[in-house]
């Protein structure tokens, strides 16, 4: 059996190229595709390892250029953009075969106190009696072509627990919002950067399915055409995944062929870690 996790870990182990330029390599998780959390994920420790410490990564900006191939190793360009007394900014592009296929700023700062303020965590049911995504699918599964079954119904490197889960097959209309728990399937290491590549890894699972909880449809809809235009994030807290996050997302608009969706994380105290956006195409099909 695959140890997903265990994968996902090894492949942000970049391999240095040269001074500045990172080679990476991808997880097939049967799409073909190279999953877009991945990518940030790589771009993420690529701009790390030019930055000194103390400097932690606080933010960053991506935009998604072209579907990565599987198949083909990824390299990562960083540009040393500026080195000030308390931010560091950095500039990463992923190209693969010759192509740039995503292009991501990042900022690092030197850790100091100051304000504090967060939204209070929404109080949802724990993740303890909920089924999993993965088992929701499986139950599911005599309803996916055989040709894409296997993909559908394959292990994850992180759980996923819905709270309000929606039938990908039969979806009703809803408000944009939308929670699950997520962790990971197996021990992590307490590093701190390596943690927020993590949570940027899952922060892309299934998020764009906000926008289309008002719409009755989901990423299975017939003619639909998605794909993530861009993503961008806020690291609050220093963490560890250790335990269950909960991951609350909502759609504050969707227009022009496009749908905006957020999503915040909380740790099962209720501390605000991580904020996100990612606007996303979200297409019928004309034919």
């Amino acid at each position: 059996m695959r140890d997903l996790l265990k994968e996902l870990l090894d492949l942000l182990q970049l391999e240095s190229l040269k001074t500045d330029v990172y080679l990476g390599q991808s997880q097939d998780l049967g799409w073909g595709r190279v999953f877009g959390g991945q990518v940030i994920a790589q771009s993420m420790t690529a701009a790390n390892n030019t930055v000194d410490k103390p400097r932690v990564l606080h933010s960053l900006h991506g935009y998604f250029l072209r579907p990565g191939d599987t198949h083909f190793p990824i390299e990562y360009r960083v540009e040393r953009m500026r080195d000030g007394g308390t931010f560091s900014f950095r500039r990463v592009v992923a190209h693969q075969q010759d192509q740039a296929i995503f292009v991501m700023s990042a900022s690092f700062q030197v850790p100091e106190e100051g304000f504090e303020h967060q939204f209070e965590m929404p109080k949802v049911a724990g993740p303890e009696n909920l089924p999993s995504e993965l088992e929701l699918r499986r139950k599911r599964s005599h309803m996916v072509p055989e040709k894409i079954r296997q993909v559908f119904i394959s292990d994850r490197p992180f759980e996923v627990r819905p709270v309000d889960p929606v039938d990908p097959f039969k979806p009703e209309k809803k408000s944009p919002y939308s929670y699950s728990w997520v962790r990971p399937v197996g021990q992590l290491p307490t590093d701190p950067m390596l943690n927020k590549c993590l949570l940027a890894y899952i922060s892309d699972w299934d998020l764009v399915n906000t926008c289309l909880l008002p719409h009755g449809a989901t990423t299975f809809s017939n003619r639909m055409q998605i794909a993530s235009l861009d993503h961008a994030m806020w690291f609050h807290h220093s963490f560890t995944m250790e335990d269950w996050i909960l991951y609350a997302h909502d759609s504050p608009s969707a227009s022009s062929g496009r749908g905006l969706n957020r999503g915040n994380f909380f740790t099962r105290n209720g501390k605000l870690i991580s904020s996100v956006t990612q606007e996303s195409l979200i297409r019928i099909k004309k034919s």
